[in-house]
């Protein structure tokens, strides 16, 4: 059966057996446990807000061993009816691979795995921005993989180097709002892909570092309504000053392991932002 949505649909996967089991980046500590109740808590407050903003949240089982699986933004690059598979640097991650395929396949995409000698992380290093895929590269994902994904798509793709290992998917420095507006953190990206992004797209927002250090970039956007972590006063001022209506819910335990908003979700039918060629 071929996907169809009527709505913004976005695909979560509850916390159940999230935590901190291995650390494979500066966020992760074995040492600092996740606490479940607030967890939970926490998780159903961003579903419940994305719900209240119209959107259609499908749920992925969680499974024992997989903890990041919650983590759906980097299931893979939706693109129309097709899902562009990740393939996880980190062993500790790859076990997520066969359980994202077989959500997409009984759901009607169409699933593509990319050359297996590449490394990809799903639309956690790739977005949208207008017809254009930006791509973060070099912490998780291979830029090659990024370019075979553009020449499959039939799309321009423009890879951009993250420096800085807090900031290892683009979706944590880097949010499309629409076509021709992003939010972005300058210090993640080495020269040549700030000034690219600066040349590329005309309204961009700066978010301090303070608040991109509360994951302020990984924000999920459902028509003109930003949903950000807590502690984004400045983002959020922004936000109003461009037409925007920003909401903030805390999450905290999530960013114990490197995610925030954008993270726990993945957008089916086409991010505000795209406009698919």
């Amino acid at each position: 059966m071929p996907v169809s949505f009527s709505r913004p649909t976005i695909l979560m996967c509850p916390p159940d057996f999230y935590g901190i089991e291995y650390e494979i980046n500066p966020w992760m500590s074995r040492s600092r446990a996740s606490d479940k109740s607030l967890t939970q808590e926490q998780w159903r407050a961003l579903r419940d807000l994305l719900e209240s903003l119209g959107a259609d949240v499908q749920l992925m089982p969680p499974v024992s061993g997989l903890p990041d699986l919650v983590f759906t933004a980097n299931a893979g690059l939706v693109w129309r009816d097709t899902v562009f598979l990740a393939s996880f640097r980190h062993e500790a991650r790859q076990g997520e691979t066969p359980e994202d395929d077989r959500w997409f396949r009984a759901h009607g995409f169409r699933t593509v795995a990319v050359p297996e000698e590449w490394d990809f992380e799903g639309a956690g290093d790739a977005l949208f921005c207008g017809d254009t895929l930006f791509a973060g590269y070099l912490i998780r994902s291979d830029a090659v993989a990024e370019q075979w994904l553009a020449e499959q798509i039939g799309c321009r793709v423009i890879p951009v180097q993250l420096v800085d290992d807090h900031y290892y998917h683009l979706d944590t420095c880097f949010c499309p709002l629409g076509p021709t507006e992003a939010i972005y953190f300058p210090p993640a990206f080495d020269e040549y892909g700030r000034k690219t992004i600066e040349e590329h797209i005309s309204g961009l927002i700066a978010v301090q570092p303070d608040e991109a250090a509360r994951f302020a970039c990984n924000a999920v956007v459902i028509g003109r309504h930003v949903v950000v972590n807590t502690g984004c006063p400045q983002l959020e001022a922004d936000l109003v000053q461009r037409g925007y209506t920003p909401h903030h819910t805390e999450l905290g335990e999530f960013i114990k392991a490197g995610g925030s908003a954008k993270c726990l979700t993945l957008r089916l039918d086409g991010e505000e932002a795209a406009v698919w060629p």
